[in-house]
């Protein structure tokens, strides 16, 4: 949960919400629809039940389960309706209202060690071990001594409660910085500085500029006219842009006199604490009269004060009561999908375990029966067991079972929870080094902020992303405009006369000649401001609009005039204007003053009729020089319909400019105004006051007069605005989208804007066949819109039907001897495909497989749905229709949402899914859907670190994704998976040896191993070389795993770790004992050494087995091994050389009893013999099996290593042919010195001026062209064919021209 964030003036001291590791903070988003949770949520249950889901953590239910055992005390229903008194502590706390006191944390010094370790034992291995450690500890049954089981044990559970101690001691130490805060308190007539924590509900609280809102507060008065004051939302919404609220006129008149404000004593009856932000409900009695309360007079926890010098409000909610602590998502424990598939594995184990436990139990009371009974003077019966032949051997045999539980334990090792921690940390600092992900910009690294989820980077199939500030820079730039059907704001190459885009370099407009212009505006087409320099009408008409209508505050600071505007596109068009020289200077009540080129203006202001939602459009209406006018500034369809006599040609041409602003995703506007009369304007005055104060229907009669006056206006032109992305967001969008990775962007900001930004980044297309829009207010109406889009989806259309086998990107095909990357449009790819690289399959999209796959969005559908319809598609009638449409959707993009909705629609897909989830965000409003995903990602943007606190990692770009999924979750997976095949595989080669040896010993439990290698066995002899392997190892270099996103897809299936893998790597696990006892056994039987004496005893047998079996791991990790470093070269051979080292200094100096049995093994032949036969029989096998598939069945990855062994080949060639340019002229063949391919070449094309792109060089082909080529469109279709022979390379159209 998160407490909002308090800043001093300087801005440097910041409160955070949310724990470093996991997070606590979600404040809430959407200030679009309003959540009616309270009224509603009461009425109707299907909305109560969506609003008030919460999944209940581990501690919610011990806690439940002990009111249940102990019949404790139930805690107290939810109030009902909240009653306050102004400045009266005492009627106040007989409610028991929750103090301002926040938090966060999950442990205290009495509960840490309990919850935690209950936690801890909810993973079946650590209860699995300490279920064992109680078995050791008893003699009778205990073949070895429970420290092997107690040091390991105590370790993992030491080293994960001080990293849960570390993540809740910063929790901790968040929540005091918080509580810690000073606010303003009047007490007694006085005011005093209180911390947050001692903040009341019904004190009354002063708040000043710049300061952050300690608790929820109804406004009392402000230093600001009429009761007015202007806050900033970021915390809450996202947003940075001002919004303003307004304090009741009979409570304004107070201002600033401790005394009257003292004295206040107003009575508050309002709604009970609740989740939505939109809406507030509750009346204020005082003085006799009862005034009506709303959201306009409510300042929430989390907000900025901005351009109000102070402020009083009365504390409503405090602490955990407020909106913001509503909307706060729980701290869930989060676990992989793997360690979840490691508890099932166990509980297998385990069984596998028992079974044969019970085999040698059974199989013991035979042998005792049968046999032992009659040597029981050499081999006597446990004192436990009675003197009877039957029952004593029963005894015994039960006896064994416990045994054999003990001995065979290690098919399990607790080293293997070690090994993963240490893994994962590796792994995270590999995350933490990399200089690709350091921002140096901002001076940002990459930061992993947990330890646990890394290979889940690998599984990722559901992307939830914020808009604002994630996807976007959240900066507006006014980019183009049109004025008077006249197209402004294109950069024309002066060389080819061509429209090209502007880079960084290209030289801007020179605004210098204004005084007031602003260094860092940038505009490159000259003829508008030379346009405005030469008086022309129009484009003056067109920058004064911008000027004055507007709701902009102008405030000075260091000497510079600077704005705070309600939103980013309206900062943007006053500061063009402002640079045009149009330059908004001040504003009062009554009356707004701008500078143009001809001098200052004062316009007087006689009506603002502001913008909504629904009217989609702003009108001002200005008196100056003795004129009225009208100036509006819309949507295009809204201002378009209520045009009057426009001439045709005009708005033929502003319309065209309009689609191509709007297909380059710009964000538009259309500019028109209206010459008024006065006597009507004064009639229409007067039956606007009528109805701003009528009590009935006031809305609808505001909206009828602002229609009426809306009409017949003058277009003047349209402005074309870019909210401008972060660098590589849609390249990175491509190419996960290509990985199989679906992305959904879930907003708060309005259905416009979230389409706009989704074309930008490519998310949309104009390929898609139709992009369904649900924004129905009822039930039936979503119910409705969705089965229409199931419909839709449902329906085979022609166009679907011809774009069904059609590949969007490049597909891969392998043949001999070539390889060919071809589109294959139109039809289903060859043949070739499908042998080449399916046997994993990930070698190429299958529609039928995914029918969102296609990655540029031919053919494809999109969903757009609004917050108010969500609150319906996410009750339990509709949710899973809304699921099966979205997920039937290509691109998915809910807007206008809450805090909570997005953490509902992330929970929704892991719910029904059951798909690995990864939500990222930059901002205090993303933390609830960021704790609720299996990921959170928090970027660290413009709009605090609420989101990165509460993440699991943090980057600083949303183009960072794209490395940390593809490289290092696939790495990370990649390796985690390869470690626990390799593990399991070498533990059960090394513990089954013992039940083989059982057939040989009378099952009598004892181990064919010395206690000692037994004990130390995966922690020094096999540990290093699969951690190195584990760390280190890659399958493809990262640059190709860029370049080839397909090869994430293992991932979304699970192919590289599940039940059938770890079925093949136990069976390989168990032939391989059996071989490893078999061979030595065959050896060593009845065996005598060439002097005469016999070498086939116990330990001689051990010590043989065991080395044995190390060699045999060692080298199966040699072949597991795909990258060589330095370090897997010293864990490899370095195991080895330790093993011996170690064996003979445990025997002979620390007096062994092993000793000599290894040294006297290694003297004869028969050991190297049987050392040779055995890793012959057991790698050859696995030699032959991995030649024949990487032959025939070759899978994405073996292909992509091919072709670097190609490149790395032919670049060492090249080098070579390079060093010697004398030799080279020497053979020169004299019959001819042409150099070039023996065809036409470009010489046309390059004189027809149509080709001046210089090609690329050589070594910048890639066999794939999946969106890193550099193309213009990151979803643009290349065909490159890669064939034998290096001088055989052909880029184009596939036809074989070189």
């Amino acid at each position: 949960m998160a407490a909002g964030t308090a800043a001093a003036d300087d801005g440097d001291d910041m409160e955070t919400s949310g724990s470093p590791a996991s997070g606590q903070s979600s404040p809430a988003e959407g200030n679009g629809e309003t959540i009616e949770m309270c009224r509603r949520g009461s009425e109707d249950p299907e909305v109560a039940e969506v609003l008030t889901r919460q999944p209940a953590t581990a501690k919610e239910r011990l806690l439940a389960g002990a009111r249940r055992v102990f019949r404790l005390k139930e805690p107290p229903p939810p109030e009902t309706e909240r009653r306050i008194r102004a400045n009266d502590l005492e009627y106040n706390s007989q409610f028991q209202y929750a103090n301002n006191f926040i938090k966060t944390y999950k442990y205290t010094v009495l509960t840490f060690w309990p919850l935690n370790l209950f936690e801890q034992f909810q993973r079946l291995a650590n209860f699995y071990f300490a279920c064992l450690l109680v078995l050791q500890l008893i003699g009778p049954i205990s073949s070895l001594t429970p420290i092997t089981t107690l040091l390991p044990l105590l370790g993992v559970l030491s080293v994960t409660a001080a990293k849960d101690a570390y993540d809740d001691y910063q929790r901790h130490r968040n929540d005091r910085q918080v509580n810690n805060r000073v606010s303003l308190v009047l007490r007694h007539g006085k005011l005093t500085r209180e911390q947050w924590s001692n903040v009341r509900v019904g004190d009354v609280i002063r708040m000043e500029n710049d300061q952050f809102v300690a608790a929820d507060l109804l406004l009392l008065s402000t230093s600001e006219p009429n009761g007015l004051s202007y806050i900033e939302t970021a915390e809450l919404d996202g947003e940075t842009n001002l919004k303003c609220r307004q304090a009741l006129p009979a409570t304004a008149e107070l201002g600033q006199d401790e005394t009257l404000l003292g004295k206040f004593d107003g009575k508050i009856n309002c709604e009970p604490p609740n989740n939505n932000l939109n809406k507030f409900e509750g009346t204020l009695e005082w003085n006799g009269k009862k005034f009506a309360l709303d959201n306009d007079k409510i300042l929430l926890r989390g907000c900025v004060l901005r351009n109000t010098q102070w402020c009083y409000g009365v504390v409503i909610f405090a602490g955990r009561d407020t909106k913001l602590m509503q909307n706060s998502g729980k701290t869930k424990f989060k676990r992989t999908s793997i360690d979840r598939l490691l508890n099932v594995i166990i509980l297998g184990i385990v069984g596998f375990l028992l079974l044969m436990c019970l085999f040698c139990t059974i199989a013991c009371g035979i042998w005792e029966t049968v046999t032992g009974q009659y040597f029981r003077v050499y081999l006597p019966w446990d004192a436990l067991a009675p003197e009877g032949a039957t029952a004593g051997a029963t005894v015994t045999a039960l006896l064994v079972f416990f045994s054999y539980a003990i001995v065979l334990n290690t098919v399990v090792p607790i080293s293997l929870y070690v090994s993963v921690e240490v893994i994962r940390l590796m792994q995270s600092f590999l995350i933490n080094w990399d200089l690709a992900m350091y921002h140096e910009k901002s001076d940002t690294p990459a930061k992993a902020r947990t330890t646990t989820l890394n290979e889940e980077l690998g599984q990722v199939q559901y992307i939830f992303s914020d808009k604002t500030g994630t996807l976007t820079q959240n900066i507006m730039v006014f980019n183009k405009c049109s004025i008077a059907g006249k197209n402004y704001g294109d950069f024309i190459d002066p060389v080819i006369g061509e429209v090209i885009e502007p880079t960084e370099d290209t030289q801007a407009v020179d605004f210098s000649a204004n005084d007031m212009y602003e260094p860092s505006f940038r505009f490159f087409d000259q003829t508008l401001l030379d346009a405005v320099n030469s008086g022309d009408e129009d484009s003056h008409m067109f920058f004064r609009l911008l000027s004055l209508c507007h709701t902009v505050m102008p405030e000075e600071k260091d000497g510079k005039l600077k704005y705070q505007a309600q939103s980013p596109d309206e900062d943007a068009l006053v500061s063009a204007a402002r640079n045009f020289g149009f330059v908004f200077l001040s504003r009062t009540p009554s009356s707004i003053t701008i500078r143009t080129p001809r001098g200052e203006e004062e316009h007087e202001v006689l009506c603002i009729l502001d913008f909504n939602n629904v009217r989609k459009r702003m009108s001002v209406i200005l008196r100056h020089g003795g004129k009225i006018r009208l100036y509006c500034k819309g949507a295009d369809n809204i201002v378009f319909e209520r045009l009057g006599n426009v001439e045709p040609e005009t708005k033929a041409r502003t319309e065209e400019h309009l689609q191509k602003f709007a297909g380059e995703g710009l964000r538009t506007l259309v500019l028109a105004y209206k010459e008024l009369d006065d006597a009507y304007f004064e009639e229409w005055k007067k039956r606007h006051h009528e109805a701003s104060v009528s009590l009935v229907e006031r809305d609808e009669k505001l909206d009828a007069l602002f229609e009426e006056i809306e009409k017949d206006l003058v277009l003047i032109g349209a402005t074309a605005i870019e909210d401008k992305l972060q660098d590589g967001v849609p390249q990175t969008i491509a190419n996960l989208i290509l990985a199989g990775i679906r992305l959904w962007v879930l907003t708060g900001d309005k259905q416009e804007t979230a389409i706009n930004i989704g074309y930008s980044c490519q998310l949309l297309t104009d390929d898609l066949q139709d992009v369904f829009v649900v924004e129905g207010h009822t039930m039936q109406d979503v119910e409705a819109e969705l089965n229409r889009c199931m419909d839709d989806l449902s329906r085979p259309s022609a166009d679907a039907k011809a774009h069904q086998h059609k590949q969007s990107l490049s597909v891969v095909t392998f043949s001999r001897p070539y390889v060919y990357v071809s589109p294959h449009r139109g039809g289903a790819a060859p043949t070739s495909v499908r042998s080449a690289a399916s046997d994993e399959g990930y070698g190429h999209d299958t529609p039928e497989e995914d029918p969102t796959s296609n990655a540029s969005g031919s053919g494809g559908f999109a969903l757009v749905i609004n917050g108010h319809s969500l609150i319906w598609a996410l009750t339990s009638k509709l949710e899973r229709l809304f699921l099966d449409v979205a997920c039937q959707c290509q691109a998915v993009i809910c807007c206008r949402v809450t805090p909570l909705q997005k953490a509902l629609v992330v929970d929704l897909v892991k719910k029904h899914k059951k798909a690995v989830t990864l939500s990222i965000g930059d901002g205090a409003n993303d933390v609830s859907m960021i704790k609720t995903a299996h990921i959170g990602v928090g970027i660290s943007g413009q709009e605090g670190l609420q989101a990165v606190l509460s993440s699991d990692y943090s980057i600083a770009q949303f183009r960072y994704l794209e490395r940390l999924l593809l490289v290092h979750g696939r790495w990370s997976y990649y390796r985690m998976c390869k470690f626990l095949r390799y593990f399991f595989y070498k533990n059960f080669a090394f513990t089954l040896c013992h039940f083989w040896y059982s057939f040989f010993c009378g099952f009598s439990a004892q181990t064919v191993f010395d206690p000692m290698f037994i004990a130390v066995y995966n922690l020094f002899y096999t540990s290093m070389p699969v951690l190195a392997l584990a760390v280190f190892d890659q399958d493809v270099k990262e640059r190709q795993s860029l370049t080839y996103p397909k090869l994430y897809t293992p991932g979304l299936r699970d192919l590289f770790f599940n039940k059938l893998e770890f079925f093949k790597s136990a069976t390989y696990g168990f032939v391989t004992s059996l071989v490893l006892f078999i061979v030595p056994y065959g050896t060593y039987k009845d065996a005598v050494s060439p002097e005469g004496y016999t070498i086939s005893d116990h330990q001689l047998f051990g010590a043989v087995v065991a080395t044995v079996l190390v060699v045999v791991v060692t080298m199966q990790i040699c072949l597991d091994t795909t990258y060589w470093t330095w370090l897997n070269h010293l864990c490899v051979w370095g195991s080895l050389f330790t093993y011996i080292l170690l064996q003979f200094f445990y025997n002979y100096v620390l007096g062994g009893v092993y000793v000599g049995s290894l040294a006297m093994a290694m003297s004869e032949a028969n050991f190297w013999f049987c050392t040779l036969l055995t890793v012959i029989v057991l790698m050859v096998p696995v030699l032959a099996w991995r030649f024949y598939f990487v032959d025939l069945h070759p899978t994405l990855a073996d292909l992509v290593r091919a072709k670097q062994r190609e490149d790395k080949a032919q670049k060492r060639r090249m080098d070579e042919f390079q060093r010697t340019p004398s030799a080279r002229r020497r053979g020169r063949s004299v019959r001819s010195g042409y150099a070039f391919a023996h065809q036409e070449g470009f010489g046309r094309l390059i004189t027809s001026g149509k080709m001046m792109r210089r090609p690329p060089p050589l070594a910048s082909l890639s066999m794939f062209s999946l969106g890193r080529s550099g193309a213009s469109s990151p979803r643009a279709d290349t065909q490159v064919t890669f064939c034998a022979e290096p001088s055989s390379v052909s880029m184009g159209g596939g036809h074989g021209d070189r």
